[in-house]
């Protein structure tokens, strides 16, 4: 029972987070097709995932109420219908891309992520969450994995192109959903409703919960900066365009055991000071990417450093919020708050990122501030 669970979830997040992990794909292709400036163009991107973190606040209170099935049935739909819409819509059409990408998809991921990382401390105690919920969020890095590498290679076929590309993407997509959906269940159902809702109101005056999500946010300004901008770095810098479309898949496969061994240690070392230690380690590791160049080695070094540490951050976010928990009845509001306060990061994040490279692409700028937002953090 609660290795169906886990498995079910894990393909949930493979569809929503996994696939937003290979926006850096559309960022290239958005950017090389004239549709807006790099700035611009990471709005979509950033919207996205902000919107799937950020409705975690209604979700996760819906999921205390009761409504998990519901709400995973509804978001699916909604996401694999803007997936759907999206491979209908011209590259250069900015408003086209920011409706369907942006704005629907982010809405449906947003109704499913949260729920499904939250439903797992139903069957889990807490001295397990930790590993449960690392291998429930690595398929947010084998979708980085297979999104890229597929749209990449699709989109580039001639006898293919953008339009079929996306849609047989929106294909896995709805596959891995409907077995999800068939499979996930809450065990057991929430209970102590009036408890939950009016312990809301006195979450903001928790200390260590809103520092902690505070600094979450933080984090996130930079966190996702090599998601979207690596591949366009790479080519920008001369490195072979080939061998750029697997740096996202390279990232990604590397953050699988990021989302599983910090998950283990965090039961030795504490989960505070991991998550803190892997904050630390992306931001030097971004300093890194002003020696980096065009150099292959040396993009694969960063791509696999790169993606453990912060899959360790990633997956450890949801472990930090639930050791923060008195009351199991308020984790999913908790959890919901903490993703919904976070994700001003991850949707500023990218935006500024895009507006210091601006038109000729300075660089340093992008990575002085991306570095820097993890050590403000620390």
């Amino acid at each position: 029972m609660k290795l169906s669970q886990v498995c079910s979830s894990f393909f949930a997040i493979t569809a929503v987070f996994g696939y937003q992990n290979a926006f850096g794909v559309y960022q290239d292709v958005y950017v090389r097709s004239g549709a807006a400036s790099a700035q611009a163009v990471s709005w979509i991107g950033s919207t996205q995932i902000a919107l799937m973190v950020a409705l975690g606040l209604p979700a996760g209170k819906l999921l205390d109420l009761g409504y998990f099935k519901a709400m995973t049935i509804v978001g699916s739909i909604i996401y694999v219908f803007s997936i759907f819409m999206l491979s209908i819509a011209h590259t250069d059409k900015y408003y086209q891309l920011f409706l369907s990408q942006g704005l629907a998809a982010g809405i449906g991921a947003g109704l499913v992520y949260v729920p499904v990382l939250g439903v797992q401390t139903h069957h889990w105690r807490r001295r397990s969450r930790p590993v449960a919920l690392g291998i429930v969020i690595t398929g947010s890095s084998v979708g980085g994995i297979i999104f890229p590498i597929m749209l990449n290679n699709l989109i580039a076929n001639p006898n293919v192109g953008f339009a079929w590309a996306v849609r047989a993407s929106a294909f896995v997509c709805l596959g891995l959903l409907v077995i999800a959906n068939i499979l996930m269940t809450t065990n057991p159902p929430p209970k102590n409703r009036k408890k939950t809702l009016t312990k809301f109101n006195v979450l903001f005056t928790d200390v260590p919960y809103i520092l902690g999500v505070i600094g979450a946010a933080v984090s996130d300004w930079g966190l996702f900066f090599p998601y979207f901008y690596l591949q366009l770095f790479a080519i920008d810098k001369g490195a072979n365009p080939t061998f750029s479309f697997y740096l996202l898949a390279i990232l990604n496969g590397s953050s699988i055991p990021g989302r599983i061994i910090p998950n283990i240690l965090s039961h030795k070392f504490g989960v505070f000071n991991t998550v803190a230690f892997c904050t630390l380690a992306c931001s030097v590791l971004t300093f890194g990417l002003f020696g980096v160049g065009n150099s292959v080695a040396a993009l694969v070094i960063f791509a696999i450093l790169y993606g453990f540490f912060s899959g360790g951050f990633i997956s450890l976010l949801a472990p930090v919020v639930a050791s923060l928990v008195q009351d199991e009845s308020e984790i999913g509001i908790r959890l919901g708050l903490a993703y919904c306060i976070s994700s001003l990061g991850i949707l500023t994040g990218n935006p500024i990122a895009g507006a210091l490279l601006g038109t000729t692409f300075p660089w340093w700028r992008a990575i002085l501030f991306s570095a820097v937002s993890g050590i403000i953090e620390f």
